[in-house]
């Protein structure tokens, strides 16, 4: 077991005991509801409970901030959609009743463009480099014979950047949803899996637009953003970033 999984497992079990040691502390977040459901499942044993919790951590951190960290790199390249962003939070903002509340469901269900720009960034992104399946029986496809018990590995971006479903696959065009009906019927059907598909597909799918949501929103509304160094892009077989995308972010006001 790599020394930083043995690590991270133990930060995890060490919070774990600590909050089953006093359990009158309530945070209000997911552990407090796991610890409260260890009580009355048998299954959710620590070591379980650990399991779970280092792979969702793992899962959400590199996903989202791969994803995120490419959907910068275009915003900045791109400042008319920048500019699109800006307009989008800037009314949410200016229609809020009290300014120093938090984003309401209902404003985050309001962010249209903020939508179309999170999908192109994980169109574009295809984070995971496979998903993979079982055949549970022969699958025949274009002659040929996907034989039962046969692993199935689909590749997300031979999908979502074939060129014979979207225009001009590798730009940045959060536009094509509403300008290219052709495409919005892929992003909608099968041609659109960053999250997989079927009754298997990700959990956190809409956690984690959730959270690009609302960094965009803080982003934008709070922050100015220049690029000082240029990323490079690679994939071997995950999205990298080599010696990481450098970017100048200071404070709007004061």
């Amino acid at each position: 077991m790599p020394m930083n999984h043995r690590a991270a497992t133990k930060l995890i079990r060490d919070v774990l005991n600590e909050r089953k040691a006093s359990p009158e502390i309530h945070k209000g977040d997911l552990l407090d509801q796991i610890v409260d459901d260890m009580k009355k499942e048998n299954f959710l044993s620590d070591d379980f409970i650990v399991s779970i919790l280092f792979a969702v951590l793992l899962a959400s951190f590199e996903t989202i901030s791969t994803t995120m960290t490419l959907a910068l790199k275009f915003l900045l390249e791109n400042q008319s959609i920048m500019q699109g962003l800006m307009e989008e939070h800037e009314a949410i903002l200016k229609n809020r009743e009290n300014p120093s509340s938090g984003i309401s469901w209902k404003e985050y269900k309001s962010m249209t463009f903020t939508h179309q720009v999170t999908n192109e960034a994980l169109r574009l992104s295809s984070v995971a480099p496979g998903i993979l399946r079982k055949a549970i029986k022969d699958i025949e496809v274009n002659g040929y014979t996907i034989p039962a018990g046969w692993t199935i590995m689909v590749v997300p971006a031979a999908i979502q950047l074939n060129p014979n479903t979207y225009d001009d696959p590798l730009a940045f065009n959060p536009w094509r949803l509403t300008s290219r009906p052709n495409e919005r019927v892929g992003v909608l059907g099968k041609n659109f899996i960053p999250f997989g598909g079927g009754s298997r597909s990700c959990v956190g799918a809409g956690f984690s637009k959730v959270v690009m949501a609302i960094f965009f929103h803080v982003l934008v509304t709070e922050y100015r953003l220049t690029k000082m160094k240029e990323g490079q892009i690679s994939r071997s077989p995950a999205l990298t970033f080599g010696n990481g995308l450098h970017i100048n972010i200071s404070k709007k006001h004061g």
